[in-house]
């Protein structure tokens, strides 16, 4: 079992910046990919960014191209994501989630574990 943990959301206004940050715990040997996603109101969840954490490789969702940045650190236990020029569309409960094997990165259900969530709201 991996636990994840995710801290860092708040409220920012428009075309400001926050960081994210997800720490795994428990099996963090069977990981094998972290990715961010994130659920607005009323919408469906959908991937925004993600690191395969063997060889640090990302995946990014087109709406936040260029202005976000998934890094992990060291330990390949926790991942990171830097949000820059956030817009008011960015609002949303970010969730952290990990698994062990692959598929298409930005599948829900691909995914074995999940955090609770960090709230985002960037107002206008």
């Amino acid at each position: 079992q991996v636990q994840l943990r995710e801290s860092g959301g708040g409220t920012v206004q428009a075309g400001g910046s926050l960081r994210l940050s997800c720490a795994a715990s428990g099996d963090v040997d069977s990981i094998q990919r972290m990715t961010w996603f994130r659920q607005a109101q009323g919408k469906e969840r959908e991937g925004v960014a993600s690191i395969f954490t063997p060889y640090s490789v990302t995946d990014y969702a087109d709406s936040v191209k260029g202005r976000f940045t998934i890094s992990q650190d060291n330990t390949k236990t926790i991942v990171h994501l830097e949000m820059n020029s956030l817009y008011a569309e960015d609002t949303a409960m970010y969730y952290c989630a990990a698994r062990a094997f692959g598929g298409n990165w930005s599948r829900v259900d691909t995914y074995d574990y999940w955090g609770q969530g960090t709230q985002v709201t960037v107002s206008s």
